[in-house]
């Protein structure tokens, strides 16, 4: 075997990504409050790059229909103001100890009750068994039951409950009206009913089935969640990056951008650091001087790709725009990506956690692309149903259905065909249960 060793030429073509490059893929991806985190972030390492933030203006609509304009410095002003409303509301712990204030009770007595506040859930639920509040308080069984009686008779009414079953006996118990077969159906026979087995238990009650149908009705009228009135998490602010507006039939695409704030260069701070001889200064400006002009492409870029891609999806869309959801038709992104002549890739990340308003509400971009489900006798690409709409019919024929007769998961599979979409039991069971409706054994009345 001989070998030889030589020099030679090989042509080759590769694809290397600048560092310039990747962050420019990353800016297109972020979403509105990342890209403000990621501006202000580069403004500290910069100190060629000035932000300005513009005053935003929001709309307050009060009680009477009438709207008062409030103008905020930026959008962390007005978050601060609304946090400041939500927190002087006042929270179920607190409401517990101001009833409590105006009790007699004993040392024992308010620590097992502050143990047993501060042990509810966001619903009102305790969330410790009974033996460990005495052994963390050193009392007696008897002391924490009384003091869970003492909670129990606090408003809101089934408050300290340790199970559903018993937050709804609370609540009938303090119901002078509350009819009897409520009360045995929650006492003695809960799971069977929270199961829907009613005609063996319309037998074992010796009552009609119709009276525990409206035994569930006055039971619907309970509250199984106490606590949540006095439990608001906080607000999830979504900021639109595209507007939508309709006139005369006419469709305008506008990037919302007031939230964002203003990039400036430093010109006065550039032109001090410039008069100095010192090479490292100088090429200290030249490298944060091409970060700046970096950025402000990759802004430019940014905007130009969310308009080109907005404005696809509305040509694909355009009857959604003009008349609504219902008429939202399949779309992919490998489509929009064809269309503006970019990879499905870059169409991924323009439309990663970014919203648009419409004149029907706010919608993610991601909303607009759906897979096709294909109608019968049909092979044009146009008369495809996209699987947004097939949910909107199903949810469309369990709203109007008999409840006593409720239509099965093949029965509205059937409807469908009926009106020309093609669809399997299966997908019309996982289309419901994302819809969040529950089967037909389980919306079925009997009066």
């Amino acid at each position: 075997m001989n070998l030889q060793f030589g020099l030679y030429q090989q042509q080759s073509l590769k694809l290397t990504m600048t560092q310039e490059l990747k962050q420019a893929i990353e800016l297109l991806q972020y979403s509105s409050q990342e890209l403000v985190s990621f501006l202000e972030e580069k403004a500290i390492e910069n100190p060629l790059i000035q932000l300005e933030h513009t005053n935003v203006k929001y709309i307050d609509l009060h009680s009477d229909g009438s709207k008062k304009r409030k103008s905020y410095k930026n959008e962390r002003d007005y978050k601060q103001w609304i946090d400041q409303i939500s927190q002087s509301s006042i929270n179920l712990q607190d409401y517990l100890f101001m009833q409590l204030s105006l009790k007699t009770l004993t040392n024992s007595e308010k620590a097992v009750l502050s143990y047993l506040i501060y042990n509810l859930d966001s619903n009102g639920y305790l969330t410790v068994p009974i033996e460990e509040v005495a052994k963390k308080n050193d009392v007696e069984l008897v002391v924490v039951n009384r003091c869970l009686d003492i909670l129990h008779g606090l408003e809101p009414v089934g408050v300290g409950a340790r199970n559903l079953q018993e937050c709804l006996l609370l609540q009938v118990n303090q119901k002078k009206d509350c009819p009897t077969l409520v009360n045995d159906i929650l006492t003695q026979y809960f799971l069977e009913f929270a199961d829907r087995k009613w005609k063996p238990l319309s037998k074992q009650l010796g009552v009609e089935i119709n009276e525990i149908q409206w035994a569930a009705d006055y039971i619907k009228t309970l509250n199984p969640r106490p606590g949540a009135a006095y439990h608001s998490e906080k607000a999830q602010y979504i900021v639109p990056d595209l507007i939508v507006t309709l006139e005369n039939d006419t469709i305008e695409l506008d990037l919302f951008q007031k939230h964002l704030p203003n990039v400036q260069f430093q010109k006065d701070y550039y032109k001090m650091m410039s008069s100095y001889k010192d090479q490292q200064v100088k090429h200290f400006l030249k490298e944060k001087t091409q970060d700046y002009q970096w950025i402000m492409r990759s802004l430019q870029q940014r905007k130009e790709t969310l308009l080109k891609v907005g404005m696809a999806i509305i040509q694909k869309q355009y009857d959604f725009f003009l008349k609504g959801p219902e008429y939202l038709k399949p779309l992919t992104m490998k489509e929009i990506s064809e269309e503006i002549n970019v990879h499905e890739s870059t169409v991924s990340r323009s439309v990663r956690e970014k919203f648009i308003q419409t004149p029907f509400g706010t919608y993610e971009l991601r909303y607009f692309f759906s897979t096709s489900i294909m109608k019968s006798n049909s092979i044009d690409e146009e008369d495809q149903a996209s699987a947004q709409q097939v949910k909107m019919r199903i949810s469309h024929l369990i709203e109007h259905e008999n409840k006593l007769k409720p239509l099965s998961d093949q029965g509205i599979a059937d409807d469908l065909k009926n009106e020309g979409i093609i669809i399997s039991r299966r997908t019309v069971a996982k289309y419901r249960d994302q819809l969040n409706i529950p089967s037909s054994s389980k919306r079925k009345r009997f009066a």
